[in-house]
């Protein structure tokens, strides 16, 4: 059985989204430079990091914000190319873009994380973003393995990933680190 990991890019100052997100800037202002280590300033070893991120994946979560906004930029093919589960409390049907499928789930993050399991097989399950929807589940303690993309840049304000988490202790342990010109990639499972 696959892992569930989270997967994603953050500034130096901890931000995963810039300021006054909507439909003219999804990641909010500047937070398109977040993603530069997939586009345009990856290496050789960036590109392989996102290659195998994609062939170890066997479907995603994501936030209905996040949909809501990146579906006039994901093309036709929906851009991930497997089943994407969405928590929502607003019902929706499916929606189908080429080989990728939107299931919006109204009943909590457990089922969508039960039905993305089902989907997923022996691969892992990736909860995609954006940070409200990681938090909810580093809350819940549902996630395996956390994967930082921490990119050389101050955003200033904007959307924090470890706000909202409670009080107790989540310990996690060092897997790997590897550092590029674009990003410091950090891999962390879940401790004890």
């Amino acid at each position: 059985m696959g892992r569930v990991t989270l997967q994603i890019s953050m500034s130096l100052d901890g931000f995963t989204a810039g300021t006054n997100s909507g439909p003219q800037h999804p990641l909010g202002e500047n937070g398109e430079l977040l993603h530069n280590w997939m586009f345009d300033a990856a290496t050789e070893t960036d590109k392989q990091l996102s290659s195998d991120y994609f062939a170890k994946t066997g479907a995603f979560i994501l936030g209905k914000r996040m949909v809501d906004l990146g579906l006039v930029y994901w093309g036709d093919d929906g851009t991930f190319g497997m089943p994407c589960f969405v928590p929502t409390h607003h019902p929706q049907p499916v929606l189908i873009k080429g080989p990728t499928t939107f299931t919006f789930v109204t009943d909590g993050i457990e089922s969508a994380l039960t039905q993305a399991k089902a989907a997923a097989g022996d691969k892992d399950v990736v909860i995609g973003g954006g940070a409200t929807l990681a938090q909810q589940y580093l809350k819940a303690g549902l996630i395996d393995d956390l994967y930082i993309h921490l990119v050389p840049v101050l955003l200033g304000a904007g959307t924090r990933l470890f706000d909202n988490l409670g009080s107790y202790p989540r310990e996690f342990k060092v897997v790997e680190t590897i550092q590029t010109p674009a990003a410091t990639h950090l891999h962390y499972t879940k401790g004890k």
